[in-house]
């Protein structure tokens, strides 16, 4: 029987396979997870719908989720996100029903989110709260089903905390994002990574000597400053937190205000999850070959349409993921991507190494779900800390890696307010 599906080209599927494959190397907590998951089938019964990111790495924890016993559904949590070849392999090698087609335009998003809610689903698994929204909003009628969903993103928990707290959330929700196991080195390492690789692969621009200003220092822009130092660019971060900004000097960083940081940047890199980061007053004092970026889930942290109203015309495509715009006194300045995530967009998103842990906390987060949706209220959860514990074991275990034990002497000393100097 034909796999339910709406994608590029069937045809893409091997080419898919062997990256899925390559991937895998690089991610063995997943793999001792769905080794775990065959055994036990902790998820038989389970219709799954995944809004992600459509990579080689979700491949993985597809299969895993799969091996676990779900009934999966997948489909885009980015338009320009989608790896084409990963979708049809999904499809033709492990019969996973998936939609979502890179480029496409926001009616087929949207009509792809829905065509996986059609499936009915008991769990949701959401990178951008979309699929949640969605079945809040419009399909109210399917809710009865769903036991409980998790979220992968900053921008995702900040929504659904937002329902929560106005009393509209009507399943429970873990926050796989806050485990330290994912922003400590997912949001870090990963974004750090891929967005330079994401600006590099769309540019070619050479980083060092440049001035790149990062928007914001939570723990993705942090990464994303911290690599581009590391290629010698001379990095100014801009913030709104005191204590964020402070963090950022003492790191080394000079820290001002956008409007100061506009004129001196050749490269703007916004990650904050919030809108208008980067708005018209920035744009009318930014040098000549400005290069704008966002890495950030939505593309509203650069304000498109006050660019678009400044620039003389419709934008040039330069080159792939790089539209120029040129303003009435002929400076120009070049959006990457369409100002969606350019580590997703120009380049391949996360290593997979780093992937490996955020998809595991994905994997025992949809377990402990099954397990655990009667207790829960209808509000955000933050992943438990032996979810946690147990996702770094397996790490350092799989890495090579040994970590000393507590004797019971230094457990009791630790535990008793008695022992002192």
């Amino acid at each position: 029987m034909p796999i339910d599906h709406d994608i590029k080209n069937l045809d893409l599927a091997p080419a898919g396979r062997l990256r899925i494959e390559w991937a895998e190397r690089e991610m063995p907590v997943l793999r001792l997870i769905r080794e775990r998951f065959a055994a036990e089938k902790p998820l038989v019964g389970v219709r799954l719908a995944g809004c992600l990111h459509i990579t080689t790495e979700t491949a993985n924890l597809a299969r895993t989720l799969q091996a676990g016993g779900a009934e999966l559904v997948l489909t885009a949590s980015n338009p320009l996100s989608t790896q084409d070849d990963v979708a049809a392999a999904l499809v033709s090698y492990y019969e996973i029903p998936v939609f979502a087609i890179k480029g496409e335009d926001n009616e087929t998003y949207y009509k792809h989110i829905h065509a996986a809610l059609d499936y009915k689903p008991h769990m949701t698994m959401d990178d951008g709260a979309d699929l949640v929204s969605t079945l809040h909003k419009e399909r109210t009628e399917l809710i009865g089903n769903v036991i409980g969903g998790t979220e992968e993103t900053t921008t995702g928990v900040i929504r659904l905390r937002a329902m929560a707290r106005d009393g509209v959330l009507r399943y429970p929700i873990v926050a796989v994002n806050d485990a330290l196991t994912k922003h400590l080195f997912d949001n870090r390492y990963g974004t750090g990574q891929s967005t330079i690789d994401g600006v590099i692969r769309a540019t070619n621009v050479l980083i060092a000597g440049k001035t790149v200003v990062v928007a914001g220092y939570g723990w993705c822009s942090r990464g994303i400053a911290m690599r581009a130092k590391g290629l010698g660019a001379n990095v100014i971060v801009t913030e709104v937190k005191p204590l964020r900004a402070l963090e950022a000097v003492m790191d080394g960083y000079r820290v001002m205000p956008m409007s100061e940081a506009a004129p001196q940047g050749d490269i703007f890199i916004t990650s904050t999850g919030d809108i208008s980061v980067i708005d018209r007053p920035h744009f009318e004092v930014m040098k000549d070959g400005a290069i704008v970026a966002n890495s950030g889930h939505f593309n509203v942290e650069v304000n498109i349409p006050a660019l678009e109203k400044l620039a003389v015309g419709a934008p040039r495509r330069v080159r792939p993921f790089v539209d120029e715009y040129t303003l009435a006194d002929g400076r120009h300045i070049h959006l990457l991507a369409e100002g969606r995530l350019v580590n997703l967009s120009a380049a391949e998103g996360h290593p997979s190494a780093v992937m490996d842990m955020s998809f595991a906390n994905q994997a025992l987060c949809a377990e402990y779900m099954r397990q655990h949706a009667d207790e829960l209220e209808h509000t955000v959860y933050d992943v438990p800390e032996e979810i946690d514990q147990e996702i770094a074991r397996l790490k350092l275990h799989a890495m090579g890696v040994a970590i000393d034990v507590l004797t019971p002497e230094q457990e009791k000393y630790l535990s008793s307010w008695e022992e002192g100097t």
